[in-house]
């Protein structure tokens, strides 16, 4: 009992919002299908993308996804690595470069992605300094330059540069490269194991290359949507000045404290690892419910302790198969689960440390799975879930990092 009344208070100091400020009543109002009308307004777009959570041709009308084919224009994708549109980047750039109406838009595809938020373009994001070579890209400079080739036909060189810019953090610098994803990249599984006390409470986790050979016992946790973990950073919407929600990258350490949050940590590395392009993590778990949510979160751990957020991703477990077909869960079945992370780019440095996190909510960047399975955005009703999470020889939870090959890199 005394535990149990230690963690319920100590959760309670995690919860970040300011009572005072009235979006906290908008964030936490339910059912959202008329969180509208509590915010003081009726919005019949709110409410048809309430009513339209599934891919479905509400959705494919209005998205490039299955439409690559028919652009024939140049274009330049900008964005930032905790950008919240920054897989439309991504995806565009990609998509368009293979699938675009003609060879000259194929080829006329150009892609430049920072460390920054939606809204920032300077060298200081959320906690972090990113060192003075963040500020030698001019993005004013470069629209003018690209621009002036396409409108005025001016020879200034642009298209004969690589057509992808990325900066890559942990050694903060800009970096040329030819493709997106990079051709050289490996893509690597770096396995979860536990005694079965993953959380942080309790203890921690361990991230290696060697998969499970054994029967480890798998980790438990219990997702409370009434207090779900609270979104520290990441690439959430849309300038600090307007919202509340920390953005970008934020110290991760309260988070991992909280007893509903698995935390899986490598070794400290003997050399430089970098990271870059798309991150996925294949998750072998069950839950008490119906419909629950998975997330997934790629740390940085500094060797003072500071565990910076590079990427994270989230899976509606209805729609583990399909983004257009929902499926209900068998409660107590395992399933595997695939979170998708986006991407990112980053060096871990020796001495550091790789860590992933495991949870089921990261609110209010996304909002709570009630855990009931009723209609999405529909009703109130809130349900606790027992989640379990395996990794053991048969159902090895992991990452896949794409690793770029590196001198002497390597990870125990």
């Amino acid at each position: 009992m005394a535990i149990q009344m230690h963690t319920r208070t100590r959760q309670r100091q995690y919860l970040w919002f300011d009572p005072a400020n009235h979006l906290r009543n908008l964030y936490w109002h339910l059912p959202l299908i008329t969180g509208d009308e509590n915010a003081g307004r009726v919005n019949q777009t709110y409410k048809e993308w309430i009513r339209h959570p599934s891919y479905d041709d509400y959705w494919k009308k209005l998205s490039l996804r299955d439409k690559y084919q028919n652009v024939a224009a140049a274009a330049y994708s900008w964005g930032g690595w905790f950008d919240v549109f920054l897989q439309g980047a991504t995806d565009s750039f990609v998509g368009v470069t293979k699938k675009g109406r003609t060879e000259q838009a194929r080829k006329s595809q150009k892609m430049l992605i920072g460390p920054w938020i939606h809204s920032t373009a300077g060298r200081h994001v959320g906690d972090m300094d990113f060192g003075p070579k963040v500020e030698t890209i001019d993005r004013e400079a470069t629209a003018v330059r690209w621009f002036g080739y396409w409108l005025k036909g001016i020879d200034n060189g642009i298209m004969s540069e690589p057509p992808v810019k990325i900066f890559v953090m942990g050694e903060n610098v800009w970096r040329e490269e030819e493709e997106w994803p990079l051709a050289r990249t490996q893509y690597k599984k770096y396995y979860f194991h536990s005694d079965g006390k993953a959380n942080s409470l309790f203890g921690e986790g361990q991230l290696t290359a060697a998969r499970p050979s054994g029967a480890e016992p798998p980790d438990r946790y219990v997702y409370d949507p009434k207090n779900p973990v609270p979104t520290l950073g990441g690439a959430t919407c849309c300038g600090e000045s307007t919202t509340p929600i920390p953005m970008g990258p934020r110290d991760q350490r309260t988070a991992e404290r909280r007893d509903d949050v698995l935390v899986y940590t490598s070794p400290e590395l003997e050399s430089d690892v970098e990271v870059t392009g798309p991150i996925v993590v294949k998750l072998h778990a069950s839950s008490s419910a119906p419909d629950t949510d998975f997330t997934a979160k790629l740390v940085d751990v500094f060797p003072n302790g500071f565990a910076m957020n590079v990427a994270d991703g989230i899976i509606r477990a209805r729609y583990r198969d399909s983004w257009e077909t929902p499926r209900l869960m068998d409660p107590g079945h395992t399933y595997e689960f695939t979170i998708d992370l986006w991407s990112s780019s980053n060096v871990f440095k020796k001495g550091h440390q790789i860590r992933v996190e495991i949870s089921s909510s990261n609110f209010p960047h996304y909002d709570r799975n009630p855990n009931t399975g009723h209609e999405f955005g529909m009703d109130a009703e809130l349900e606790v879930a027992t989640q379990t999470i395996y990794h053991d020889a048969d159902r090895s939870s992991h990452i896949v990092l794409p690793v770029i090959p590196r001198s002497e890199m390597t990870m125990r």
